[in-house]
């Protein structure tokens, strides 16, 4: 009973947020709004990409070698294919492999 009641509140939350936008502004989208769905999918990415290499210590081995060999192959293959899921299911496998072989 209290997953039943757990799904239902996350499904009447993730109806509201969905919703939400559409009840507030109508048909029209604001300017400022279409500009940050423009810029900020870029802005989030680039702090991801901070934030997942801020402890990368480039001074002690393995230098950061794993990291960047990752990063590479998900930049490739990302302009090559042009699909997020498989840049990041190929950038984690190189990334796992080398982590435990360099």
């Amino acid at each position: 009973m209290t997953s039943a009641v757990l799904v239902l509140a996350m499904a009447l939350t993730t109806m509201a947020l969905r919703f939400l936008p559409f009840i507030l502004f109508g048909k029209k989208t604001p300017a400022y709004i279409s500009y940050l769905g423009k810029v900020l999918p870029s802005a989030i990415i680039a702090l991801l990409v901070v934030y997942c290499l801020k402890d990368v210590a480039i001074t002690e081995k393995p230098h950061g070698i794993p990291e960047l060999i990752a990063c590479i192959s998900v930049v490739v293959t990302q302009v090559l294919k042009r699909n997020a899921v498989a840049s990041i299911i190929l950038g984690t496998i190189i990334y796992m492999a080398l982590i435990r072989i360099v």
